[in-house]
């Protein structure tokens, strides 16, 4: 149990960047869009990776996954992103076994978040699952566990306060223009990218803003007008984007681009300009603050800002971590089940052969031998010794590798075990 080895010589490792050590600039070297993760996973695949999920967020891109070193994953990382793995290791982490099974959880269930309680990433471990699934890359181990860190998020935000409110950068982007911004309902504000991030700010503006005032310009027109025809917003073509900009109050831009989409040479404004970054590469270049009326706000700078709800959260810190230890505990009672469970099947095996010696032996003796009857105790006989075995290695007191070893001996089951 201790040692994870689910493949002989492998081990289970998170590795990957957040924004508790690597600025937005770092964090967007290694960023990974839908096509730079299939590409990695494919590399995965051929590289005879058994098991890994990859996730790329605007807070942290990780990877799960089986290996004989960690280099074989950081490898993958630098390999398929700009990050180098120099960068790497002066911002990363990296966790083996137990701490990667803590780690994933932790995140999972939001506590890990930039933002307490912002639950985004399991819906990002999620379709991380399905992508790798898709190229036969989720063993049972990789498969039990996310099921049950998905288990752990639910709980959490069923039985605790963390993930109470409003929550994510895109409110607090809205927290931000409200606090900041006199008189916003007139004011004119311009959303650049309608991927999730843009969606939920544009969302949390209506909402809490009661401006009528809010353009939308998405790279593909169409998408934003989805969008627009909720809230009866006003949709403009891309082309737009720099007269649109001069004609705006504050320009909120969340694309998905790898590389800036807005600089300083298509702001012609003369009034003061807010511009909220909230994307991850950054894609707004940092020469518009040589611009003065021009006010560059980045993502990392919005998660600072807490309030009382945040506070209030915190507060229900101790009882989502002992929903995760209650559910871990779950887990690892599978995972030394599982690590058993070849050899309960190669001992059963064992005692069935010789009850079928034996019953061979009876039936030469016995004229009327009753085959039926005899075949019913046996069998009653072989499950019951099966499960006192079985409860034995759960039993916290007993050291499970030690049994084992003693079962193998005493019934000589490696051979058998390698054909269950």
């Amino acid at each position: 149990m201790e040692q994870y080895q689910i493949s002989k010589g492998t081990y289970f490792y998170a590795i990957g960047i957040s924004y508790k050590k690597a600025d937005a600039e770092i964090r967007g070297h290694f960023s990974l869009d839908d096509s730079g993760k299939q590409a990695l996973l494919e590399q995965a695949k051929n590289s005879g990776v058994e098991s890994l999920i990859v996730t790329s967020t605007c807070n942290r891109t990780e990877i799960y996954g089986f290996a004989e070193h960690p280099y074989q994953l950081i490898k993958l990382l630098c390999d398929n992103t700009k990050g180098t793995v120099d960068e790497f290791q002066k911002v990363a982490y990296i966790y083996k076994n137990r701490d990667a099974i803590s780690h994933m959880f932790r995140v999972g269930s939001g506590l890990d978040s930039q933002i307490l309680g912002d639950f985004e990433i399991i819906g990002q471990l999620k379709n991380a699952t399905i992508a790798s699934k898709k190229l036969g890359l989720v063993n049972s181990f990789l498969e039990r566990l996310i099921n049950s860190v998905i288990q752990a998020s639910k709980r959490i935000k069923t039985e605790t306060n963390i993930s109470s409110g409003a929550t994510s950068v895109s409110f607090a982007s809205v927290q931000y223009i409200l606090n900041e911004v006199t008189d916003v309902a007139s004011k004119n504000i311009l959303l650049f990218g309608t991927g999730k991030i843009g969606r939920n700010t544009c969302e949390n503006l209506v909402k809490h803003s009661k401006n009528s005032h809010i353009t939308l310009i998405n790279r593909t027109k169409n998408k934003a007008e989805r969008i627009a025809g909720k809230f009866n917003l006003i949709v403009k073509d891309y082309a737009n984007l720099q007269e649109e900009i001069s004609a705006t109050d504050v320009l909120i831009v969340a694309t998905g681009a790898q590389l800036p989409t807005v600089d300083k040479d298509i702001i012609q404004n003369k009034k003061p300009l807010i511009i909220l970054d909230l994307s991850i590469p950054k894609n707004v270049n940092s020469n518009v603050t040589d611009l003065p009326n021009v006010t560059l706000i980045h993502m990392d700078q919005l998660a600072e800002m807490t309030d009382a709800t945040l506070e209030n959260r915190r507060l229900d810190i101790p009882r989502a971590e002992a929903i995760i230890e209650d559910i871990k505990a779950e887990f690892s009672s599978w995972l030394v089940t599982r690590r058993f469970a070849p050899t309960i099947k190669a001992l059963k095996l064992k005692l069935t052969d010789f009850k079928n010696a034996e019953l061979d032996t009876q039936r030469k003796k016995i004229a009327d031998f009753n085959e039926s009857q005899a075949e019913l105790i046996s069998n009653n006989i072989i499950q019951k010794i099966t499960n006192h075995f079985a409860h034995h290695l759960k039993d916290d007191a007993v050291t499970t590798d030690e049994s084992l070893e003693l079962i193998k001996k005493v019934f000589q089951l490696e051979e058998t075990i390698k054909h269950v």
